[in-house]
């Protein structure tokens, strides 16, 4: 019942220790952990802890998809499900959505292509506090380096090519494209 609130993650992302991830399926878990003992084991360990998020919910486990991008997933972001095919397209979307937010996200995906015409995108942002870490990081050496060239967050270099316009969902859903 501690997550109920929502606020565990947040509370855990003010220590710069922590490195929180809200997985969505449990084949991210598994690279998570991988990528936990490595760092906290491995030949250089970090002085970092992980702290993931699971639930409970009576969800399905959709097996790995091919070419799942290990990399995005373990720096927070990366697509898990590309937009449906749309007859006459009214329009493209983003959807960002973490833990099980993910099944509310895919069956938007489905409604929007359905009833509405849009194709969207499904993003797991396995990660926000990483993704905020890495944006304040470019962040701050940009302001640090102003003659050097400017680095561009992940998340930034990850979303720039998508189609739309940015929204953000009233839900645990994250942020969309429209």
């Amino acid at each position: 019942m501690q997550h109920e609130d929502g606020q565990s993650l947040l509370i855990a992302a003010t220590n710069p220790a922590v490195v929180a991830y809200d997985a969505a399926f449990g084949f991210e878990l598994a690279y998570i952990t991988e990528d936990a003992l490595h760092r906290m084991y491995g030949d250089n360990p970090e002085n970092i802890y992980y702290y993931l998020t699971v639930y409970n919910e009576p969800i399905l486990q959709p097996a790995e998809p091919a070419n799942v991008d290990v990399e995005g997933l373990l720096k927070g972001l990366y697509r898990y499900a590309s937009a449906p095919t749309v007859e006459k397209a009214a329009g493209k979307a983003q959807i960002l959505a973490s833990g099980t937010a993910m099944q509310w996200a895919l069956k938007a995906q489905h409604l929007l292509a359905q009833d509405w015409g849009v194709s969207a995108d499904v993003w797991s942002a396995t990660s926000w506090t990483e993704l905020r870490r890495d944006a304040v990081s470019a962040e701050e050496w940009n302001l640090l380096n102003p003659d050097q060239t400017a680095r561009v967050p992940y998340v930034t270099r990850t979303l720039r090519d998508t189609s739309g316009r940015w929204s953000r969902c009233r839900t645990s859903c994250g942020l969309f494209r429209t």
